[in-house]
């Protein structure tokens, strides 16, 4: 005879009890564990921002997908959509020039829901606008646990996401193959480079500081090349940043790039150009080893035995 397993019963709990406070609550979070929205929707992200000013206006979180250098704008309400946000949402694409739009909310209106499918079968690619159902549940007495559902978003997003996936399948995708040969260019020209690893199809890399728990990271992306600092694997952002504030001022000073509490990774600095184009390679390869030297030379001589 087949024994019944003994299952709980999921059970949605009010929002607020997993976040507080929309602002000062959900959104750090969200900041932090960015593979949570990134699993449902079907592509990867990486912080570029939280909090980013637009105007008189600040975009809660801006992302980027590593696939193809594209910016993600992701906008957050813990209630039921309502105009104001949709208004925002559309001057923050104007001023961050986002290529995909994410809009999460606790439920959405009717109206909003057809707004966004207007703008998805009004817009043409690479535009896409997506509605994002958040909702915290719980079994027993576990832990509450997010759950992202998303109830609106272009005509054919499954398959693109396929044929991307596909196209990486085996061999390296066009960004990988960029990626690689950008840093091929970058170790031959600074073979002093190689103690870091060798080139490979990754977006950035990381460089671990002697005696500290802070990592420089240096990254390509299609449209920039950039550096930052940020805590080891499994560190949050605030403990990372916390060891940064405590050398504020002289930090800032000698590297030209603020800490700031609210801006995703510390001390981030970039050199936007066109890296498609292979000749600029030489100096933002440059660029890179500069900005790198002089961040581990100020942060070692700053912070060296830091926790």
């Amino acid at each position: 005879m087949t024994e019944i397993p003994c299952l709980g019963q999921l059970e949605t709990v009010d929002l607020r009890q997993a976040w507080a406070h929309e602002a000062l609550s959900f959104t750090p979070w969200l900041a932090e564990n960015l593979n949570r929205l990134s699993t449902a929707l079907g592509i990867p992200l990486e912080l570029e921002g939280q909090e980013v000013s637009v105007g008189s206006f600040y975009a809660d979180l801006l992302a980027r997908n590593p696939q193809d250098g594209s910016l993600v704008l992701i906008e957050n309400q813990l209630e039921q959509t309502d105009h104001n946000h949709l208004g925002q949402i559309l001057t923050y694409l104007a001023g961050l020039e986002a290529q995909v739009i994410v809009w999460i909310a606790s439920d959405f209106r009717d109206p909003h829901l057809s707004a966004v499918h207007w703008l998805n079968d009004h817009t043409v690619d690479p535009f896409a606008f997506v509605a994002v159902q958040v909702k915290a549940v719980r079994i027993g007495d576990s832990p509450i646990a997010p759950l992202f559902e998303v109830v609106a978003k272009p005509n054919g997003w499954d398959r693109k996401l396929q044929q991307q996936v596909a196209s990486q399948t085996g061999e390296l995708s066009a960004l990988g193959q960029f990626r690689l040969a950008f840093w091929s260019k970058l170790l031959e020209l600074y073979p002093d480079q190689a103690q870091w690893g060798p080139a490979d199809a990754a977006s950035s890399r990381w460089h671990p500081l002697k005696n500290s728990s802070l990592v420089v990271v240096a990254y390509i992306s299609v449209y920039r090349c950039g550096i930052f600092v940020r805590g080891r694997r499994g560190q949050s952002l605030e403990e990372s940043r916390d060891v940064l504030l405590e050398h504020q001022q002289e930090l800032e000073q000698r590297l030209g790039a603020p800490i700031s509490d609210g801006d995703g990774y510390g001390l981030s600095q970039s050199l936007e150009a066109d890296a498609r184009d292979s000749t600029t390679w030489p100096e933002l390869a440059a660029w890179l080893v500069s900005r790198l030297q002089a961040y581990v030379e100020a942060l070692e001589a700053t912070i060296q035995g830091e926790p």
